[in-house]
Parts: C-alpha cells; structure tokens; sequence
C-alpha cells in the first residue's frame, strides 16, 4: 500500500504541471525527481502572496532577520515551505493575526487572547539563546541549533506557542549521538546500546547519553520534569530512534518555561492528518500516538498537537469578507485541503 510520502510524489507531480513555468527537474540529494524544482525556481512554490514582490515577501523576512532557509525549499514536499505557505501569510496583519489567536485559543490554549508576532525559525537571544541554554555552539536560525519552525508570540508578549511543522515526514528523527562514526568536535558513540534503557539514562545522564558528552544541556531540563513512571515503561530513551526533535524541543520549551519570562510557553507540532506513520512514529520507543508524547513530562510546558486540516477548516469557517479566499484556494490545489 502506497505511503502517505508516495501520495504525495504523485500530487506534486501533478500540481506541478499547472502551476510551475518549467517542466526542468531539480536536484536533491544527488538524484532528479519530479516533484524537485530547479534551486533557482524556488519561490515558485510559495503562496503568490509572500514571493518577492508581494506586500509580504517571504525572502525579505528572511533577510532582514537573518533566518536561513531549508536546503530543501525547491522540493515541492518540502514543510519548511508547507509552514511558509500555511501559516507565515497571517503574521502581516492584524485580521490574520486575529485569525491566528482565536485557532490557538480554541485547539492550543485556551488562554491565548491574541497574537502579536509569528516568527520563523525561532530563537531567543542572550541565556535563552540554545547556544547557552542547551549547548548548541555555532548554529543559528535555521542552521545547526534546535529552532521551532513557527512560533507565536501571544498575549502581549506573555505567551510563547513554539512549533514544530510536518508534512510527509516519518518520524521526528534519530537521535544524531548514537552513531559510532564520529568527528573532533563530536566523538562517535562507543555503545548505543546504553540509549535503550530509558531509565537508567535518566537517573545517569552524565555517563549514559553521548549527547551531554557533546555538550548538550537537554537533560538539566528534561531531567526535572520526567514521569518517571511513564519513562519506566520505555523501550529505549525518547529521543533515540524517532522523537529526537520533539526531545529537544521540549527540552528548549522547558527551559524557556523555567526563566520566567512568558507566563506560560506551549510545545506543538502541527502535522498532516493523513500522515498515520508520522503520528505512529514512535511506537517502537512505547509510545502509540505522538500526542501522547507530553504525558512523558510533568513540567511547566503543555504539548499540543494540531492538524494542518484543522487550521485551513478554522480560516475557511471565518472568512466571511473573502480576505482568505485565494489563499483557500492555492493551499487547497497544493496541498488537497478540501472539505
């Protein structure tokens, strides 16, 4: 049976043809596919609404903050462009930021009462930056440092909503410390095995998680706020095969949450409904359903999941002035979010 990743080759092939200017097939990863732009046609697979040149240009955002775009942005699959397409365009005015606020209050957190910001790529400066607060030296956003893909910030700046966007991925990745091959900078690990007790790496970081021998602060976070009892009952360690960004997500999320700066930060991931080996990823670590990942930690920080269908249903309910309606229909061809 075709994957929900399988599908998709197939429509973006398909929406290509009426809707990109070159027939030309891009390169990824060494190799040509279809549903690959060439790099330099990009752009031609955003909303029309924040190319270049538009009232809300996608690029200049990126510029202007210093946000270092996906590689993989010609790729028509791509959920960096997904999350651009979905959610970047309500961020340039104040119906769609209104627009914005009410979804969250209604399937995120009940005490949104508004939205001031969306951001990309998002970090925090100076102790909160992931450089200091988890140990991730030389990155930036977009680039080598754990940076939710969108972030809303909220009532007046006294909430943070951090998250994290998919599309036709199959999990949240493997843990990168438990390879054997390693650098200067980052060893190789000696025995992955350790990672499969859940556990005992909890109770000893220090000498079972490669990840602090990297200098990772994830633990000093996670480690307070752990259900022990739910961790028990793991296969291996949460971020070992299939839950390593949502691990560091929450550990950043935490770690925010902790320093008092927001009256309450919320940790999401926003995924496609259809995608069941996404949502079922980290079966094999004991955990049936992603939304089931916040019952791990009994922290500051509320996980939260949502549907892409969710969010394109709430603006298509309340676009009674039409503002919306070309946008419904691009995402609609795009991405097939009919009713």
């Amino acid at each position: 049976m075709d994957t929900f990743n399988d599908q998709m080759n197939e429509y973006q092939a398909n929406w290509r043809k009426d809707n990109v200017t070159s027939s030309e097939q891009g390169w990824q990863n060494g190799k040509q596919y279809p549903w690959i732009l060439p790099a330099r046609l990009w752009q031609e697979g955003l909303w029309p609404g924040i190319r270049s040149g538009s009232q809300h240009p996608l690029p200049d955002y990126l510029r202007r903050n210093q946000v270092q775009k996906h590689q993989g942005v010609h790729n028509l699959k791509s959920s960096w462009m997904l999350c651009a397409n979905l959610y970047f365009p309500f961020g340039a005015s104040d119906e769609g930021r209104s627009l914005v606020g009410r979804f969250l209050q209604a399937h995120v957190c009940s005490q949104v009462r508004s939205v001031e910001a969306l951001e990309l790529e998002y970090a925090e400066g100076g102790d909160l930056h992931p450089s200091s607060l988890l140990g991730e030296m030389g990155g930036g956003r977009g680039t080598g440092q754990t940076s939710p893909d969108i972030a809303f910030l909220v009532n007046g700046g006294r909430g943070l909503v951090l998250c994290e966007v998919k599309l036709v991925e199959h999990s949240f990745y493997p843990c990168s410390a438990r390879r054997r091959e390693g650098s200067a900078q980052r060893p190789g690990n000696p025995d992955p095995a350790r990672c499969d007790d859940a556990l005992a790496v909890l109770d000893d970081p220090d000498s079972l998680c490669h990840l602090v021998k990297w200098g990772r602060k994830y633990w000093e976070h996670l480690q307070p706020v752990v259900n022990r009892e739910m961790m028990s009952s793991l296969r291996c360690c949460p971020a070992a095969h299939a839950g390593y960004q949502l691990f560091r997500q929450q550990a950043l999320a935490e770690g925010i949450a902790a320093s008092g700066k927001y009256d309450y930060v919320v940790s999401c991931v926003a995924l496609d409904e259809r995608n069941g080996e996404l949502r079922g990823c980290l079966r094999g670590t004991g955990i049936a359903d992603v939304r089931q990942w916040g019952q791990l930690y009994a922290g500051k920080v509320r996980f939260v999941v949502f549907s892409h269908q969710q969010w394109v249903a709430w603006v298509r309910a309340h676009n009674a002035g039409g503002q919306w309606t070309n946008w419904l229909s691009y995402v609609e061809s795009r991405y097939g979010y009919t009713l």
